[in-house]
């Protein structure tokens, strides 16, 4: 049996969860981030209550 190690992350950037209804900040910016050919994506982090924009690759 074999175990998948968890894939290495990078936090691009944080967003606290408090935005007012109807605005998605860490969505738009995962976007522009994939529109520039980085794979983004938006993640809750639940002990920070923030929203973490990462990707799986490591940037410099």
């Amino acid at each position: 049996m074999t175990t998948a190690l968890p894939a290495q992350r990078t936090v691009l950037k944080r967003f606290p969860a408090g935005y007012r209804r109807g605005s998605w900040p860490a969505g738009e910016y995962a976007a522009a981030q994939r529109a520039q050919g980085t794979d983004a994506r938006v993640v809750m982090d639940l002990s920070s209550g923030q929203f973490l924009v990462v990707t799986n690759t490591t940037t410099r």
